[in-house]
């Protein structure tokens, strides 16, 4: 493309130079004719033209017998420059002409104009020729050789410059694809190379570095999930395989031994069961399964499954009004049942919930009079399958799946949930944020 755009740009570039420069050279050859035509309009030469540079070849010749009437020094002695007369019309005539008939040993060329005059000193009907040497970078095609030299040296290292360019350009992505190919499922903490330089290229290695570091983080959690829930599967299934093979060992089975196994049995199934089913809901969350949300009043919520509530603990909800938010109110519903169980589990004899807007946000909060979370602990408590040491006590059969499912459920919504130190009962508060209600989600995301 280079090559093609510089021969037309050459190309264009000789014509223009040359006729430009041929253009200015017949004009002052031109304006020392005109000088030479108002001199013998009143008298005759009585020697040699004058002549001056450029202009250093004059000469006066009758029309009719093409004699030379006058002449400058260069061309004494010398026939007419030219053998062509004007266009029947015109007075004025360009020529060129090459060789000893311009008297020049060399063979250049000139450029010749003349001027057809009648009445002048010399009789009616001369014609005068004013005539200025070519340049040789134009009469011999030297412009367009320097021309064309320039284009192929330019052309040249151009392409060099770009060869090189771009290959230096292109080296850090030779670097990271080589690095890309490396990658694999089992070594995943490896990253990209960053080049130095601060462009699109550079950009791109920290934008596939931070896509890495997701990607790792993500699978390290897979992994991690996978071994607590082959672990917290394990126990209930090698309790109840070791049960049955107890009862089946025995040749004179009690009744009622019986009986409390089964019942045993039924009480490790549901709680099975339940791992199983958040195990499911973990897994949707963690694909993403998109549910349909709706505009739904929190409060409203709270009042209609948690007033009244019967337990080991006495549940109150206060609100302030309405308190709205754009959500699935299924897992809503799910969210707060698990906030409140948590809470009943610890709790002394008391829980409040707080339905109200805060800075612009709806907000849910959950506070029971238990002995609360200690500080460190405040974010485990989210983890997958942790359980503190009073949980395990006053739940044996829990999974510790259900806060960090709430924790998801939020965070898919865009809001937080956070652990703390309840002031109004003094044991835990768990504190659920939503993003403001005015800005619903679009329709891609409902």
């Amino acid at each position: 493309m280079l090559a093609l755009v510089l021969c037309v740009a050459l190309t264009a570039a000789a014509l223009l130079i040359r006729e430009l420069t041929l253009s200015q050279l017949r004009e002052r050859a031109a304006e020392g004719a005109r000088h030479v035509v108002d001199h013998i309009m009143t008298e005759r030469y009585d020697g040699p033209i004058p002549a001056y540079e450029p202009i250093t070849r004059f000469q006066v010749i009758d029309w009719q017998t093409d004699e030379v009437l006058a002449a400058s020094d260069t061309l004494r002695g010398v026939p007419p420059l030219t053998e062509h007369d004007p266009e029947p019309g015109d007075f004025r005539l360009d020529d060129i002409t090459c060789g000893m008939v311009a008297g020049d040993q060399s063979g250049d060329c000139f450029q010749v104009v003349g001027y057809a005059v009648t009445g002048s000193a010399y009789g009616d009907d001369v014609l005068v020729l004013a005539a200025t040497r070519t340049p040789l970078i134009l009469a011999e095609n030297v412009l367009e050789m320097v021309l064309l030299g320039t284009s192929v040296a330019l052309l040249f290292g151009t392409g060099i410059i770009i060869w090189y360019g771009v290959g230096r350009a292109l080296r850090p992505v030779e670097q990271i694809s080589a690095e890309m190919d490396r990658l694999s499922v089992s070594d995943l903490h490896r990253r990209l190379p960053v080049p130095k330089s601060d462009d699109e290229i550079a950009h791109l290695a920290r934008t596939a570095n931070s896509s890495l570091a997701r990607l790792e983080e993500a699978v390290t959690r897979q992994r991690r999930f996978v071994s607590d829930a082959s672990h917290e599967l394990r126990n209930p299934i090698a309790g109840m395989r070791t049960k049955l093979e107890v009862e089946l060992s025995d040749p004179e089975p009690d009744q009622r031994a019986r009986e409390r196994l089964l019942t045993g049995l039924l009480s490790d199934t549901e709680r099975l069961e339940n791992i199983v089913s958040d195990l499911l809901e973990l897994a949707r969350l963690d694909t993403d399964v998109a549910m349909k949300r709706e505009k739904v009043d929190l409060s409203d919520l709270a009042e209609g499954e948690f007033s009244g509530r019967r337990g080991s603990a006495e549940v109150l909800v206060h609100t302030s009004g309405p308190v709205y938010a754009y959500v699935n109110r299924l897992r809503v519903v799910r969210v707060l049942t698990n906030l409140v169980a948590n809470a009943e589990r610890h709790a002394n004899g008391r829980i409040d919930i707080i339905v109200q807007h805060h800075q612009g946000a709806a907000v849910v909060e959950v506070h029971d009079d238990g002995s609360g979370i200690p500080v460190k602990d405040r974010e485990r408590v989210f983890e997958r399958f942790s359980r503190l040491p009073e949980s395990r006590e006053r739940d044996p059969g829990g999974s510790g799946l259900g806060l960090p499912i709430s924790r998801e459920i939020v965070q898919a919504y865009g809001g937080t949930l956070v652990a703390g130190h309840s002031d109004l009962l003094g044991g835990a508060l768990f504190v659920l944020r939503l993003p403001d209600p005015s800005n619903p989600p679009s329709e891609q995301d409902r």
